[in-house]
């Protein structure tokens, strides 16, 4: 009882952590929230006073998950207003970042796929549009749209978002190494950055 007292205050962020060494090195289907406990050195009830069932472990792995990817985007924002970054150097910023992540966290990187077509209006699902909100943000100020919310931005940025994914995909189940994955992502962000302007004529004339 004393050891669950002791990891009250941290307890939630020790399991997450394990959870994601765990998703690492044997896939989800190893994950446990008993062996987890086991682990952490607590009572295999101890868990469940953050999360009430294995799901709900790999809804706050997904959610967290969606979380880290956006600091990457807001991270390469702030890059390019502080430093004298090319026309697209904050997509390839976030890019690589991106890929990075995958690499290190090719299970981790499918239950956010999974888990966002599972949940469709909750926590996981308002994470993924965090991240959206803030590879808008990007890809506007990458490509000097100056308006955010323009229906040309919010296509080009899925556009760069399904490409990303795509590209990540290929990097974290080693059908291509990270290398390649870089030369794919600039060729991504070169198609991305030379259409951007016909695609935004296109969208005027047609509104």
């Amino acid at each position: 009882m004393a050891r669950d007292s002791f990891h009250h205050g941290n307890l939630r962020a020790e399991l997450l952590e394990r959870a994601e060494a765990v998703l690492r090195d044997g896939g989800v289907e190893n994950l446990s929230l008993r062996e987890l406990a086991r682990e952490a050195g607590v009572s295999h009830g101890a868990p469940r006073a953050h999360f009430v069932d294995r799901a709900a472990l790999l809804d706050a792995l997904a959610e967290r998950a969606f979380d880290r990817l956006a600091e990457i985007a807001r991270s390469a924002v702030v890059i390019h207003r502080e430093e004298p970054l090319d026309t697209v150097g904050a997509l390839r910023v976030a890019g690589q970042g991106y890929l990075e992540y995958a690499e290190s966290n090719g299970a981790l990187l499918a239950l956010m796929v999974a888990a966002k077509s599972d949940d469709r209006t909750g926590r996981v699902h308002d994470a993924s549009l965090r991240l959206f909100a803030d590879m808008v943000a990007l890809v506007a100020l990458a490509l000097g749209l100056p308006d955010p919310e323009s229906p040309t931005v919010q296509r080009l940025t899925l556009l760069f978002s399904a490409t990303l994914q795509g590209i990540a995909s290929l990097v974290a189940s080693g059908r291509v190494d990270g290398a390649s994955g870089a030369i794919l992502l600039d060729d991504a962000i070169a198609v991305l950055a030379g259409g951007a302007a016909r695609v935004d004529a296109r969208a005027k004339h047609a509104g």
